[in-house]
C-alpha cells in the first residue's frame, strides 16, 4: 500500500481529528512530514546548509479541518519534487554540513515512512481504517 491509499477517503473533519490518547491528527502528522520534507528538499536543491530548527515544536505547524486539502496537496507536490533527485550522480556530495544528498534522501524516506505508520494508527483509532480502496487490517 502506498501513501496515497493511506491518505485516501478522509474527510476534512477526520483528518483534523485527534483521537483520545494520541498526540496528533492525520493532518498534523502530514503537515509535520511536509515541514521536514520541504526543509530537506530546499537543502538539496539549493546545495547549501539551512539552519536546524531550534525546537521540535517549530516543525509541527498548526492545522485544522479547513487545512486538510492544502496539507495533502503540499505532501504530493513535495513527493513529486523528490523524484528528480533519486538518480543524481552526486548523491555522495555533502550539502548540509556532513550530510550528503543521498543521506538526506534516505532521511526523507525514513521520516515519511515512520509518520505514515502513525497515520494508519490514527485512522484505526478513528474507525477510518482500512481506506475505501482497502488495506491491511492488522
Amino acid at each position: 500500500m502506498g501513501v496515497e491509499a493511506a491518505l485516501s477517503g478522509l474527510s476534512d473533519e477526520q483528518a483534523a481529528a485527534r483521537p483520545e490518547g494520541l498526540p496528533h491528527s492525520v493532518a498534523g502528522l502530514v503537515a509535520h512530514v511536509n515541514w521536514w520534507n520541504r526543509w530537506m528538499l530546499d537543502i538539496i536543491e539549493m546545495g547549501q546548509a539551512l539552519p536546524y530548527p531550534a525546537h521540535a515544536a517549530d516543525t509541527w505547524p498548526e492545522v485544522g479541518a479547513g487545512d486538510w486539502g492544502r496539507v495533502r496537496n503540499d505532501f504530493y507536490e513535495l513527493l513529486a519534487r523528490i523524484d528528480t533527485h533519486a538518480a543524481r550522480p552526486d548523491l555522495a556530495n555533502p550539502v548540509n554540513h556532513e550530510e550528503t544528498i543521498g543521506e538526506l534522501l534516505a532521511d526523507f524516506a525514513l521520516h515519511t515512512a515512520h509518520h505514515f505508520g502513525q497515520v494508519v494508527t490514527v485512522r484505526q483509532a478513528l474507525g477510518a481504517w482500512p481506506p475505501p480502496g482497502g488495506g491491511d487490517t492488522w
